[in-house]
Order: C-alpha cells, then structure tokens, then sequence
C-alpha cells in the first residue's frame, strides 16, 4: 500500500525526500480517485527504493491541498528536490504517470 502523507509529515516526506515523489490528492467519496488508488499502489510497489509514492486525503488534510491549489481531485503532483514539478489533474493511465516519474529520475 502506497505511503499515507498528512499535513504534519508533508515536509519531512515529500519535500525533504531524496527521491522523486509522487502524491495522489484524493478523497473518500471521490469516485474517479477509487479509480486511480489501485494504480498509486502499484507504482509504489514497482518503484520501491527509486521514488516515493504516496496518497494524501484532502478532507483529513486540508492544509497541504490548500498549500498547492488542489482544488479537483484526484490530483497528482510530482516532488523533486522539494520542489514541485510536474501536475496531473484527473484520472490518468498508468503509463502517463510512469512517463512523468521516469521524465524526473533521468
């Protein structure tokens, strides 16, 4: 199961990690974000040690969604360096994520 990140672990996490991160904006309710959660978890599995895969629940979180402008969900954004640097809103296919994580691990 991909990494829970939350308002108090955020920096620590995303920003301060090494690694390219990957964190998924969702919520309970949010249908197409039930879609994309079985696809997040398989990207955590497949790019274990590489990069940092994680989900962050926007009603339990409101913070960190604010912080960044999440305004529809999912959302996906890629962390590298603490910076932010690459946003996909929407349900995606597999291989547009694996793109954008490879295009941030070259």
């Amino acid at each position: 199961m991909a990494n829970q990140f939350t308002d108090s672990n955020f920096d620590a996490d995303v920003l301060k990690s090494d690694k390219p991160v990957l964190v998924d904006f969702w919520a309970e309710w949010c249908g197409p974000c039930r879609m994309i959660g079985p696809i997040v978890d398989e990207l955590h599995n497949e790019y274990e040690g590489k990069a940092l895969i994680g989900k962050l629940n926007v009603d339990e979180n409101p913070e960190v969604a604010a912080k960044y402008g999440v305004r529809s969900i999912p959302t996906l954004l890629i962390f590298k360096n603490g910076e932010l640097v690459d946003k996909q809103v929407g349900v995606v296919a597999k291989s547009e994520l694996v793109k954008k994580l490879e295009a941030q691990m070259a």
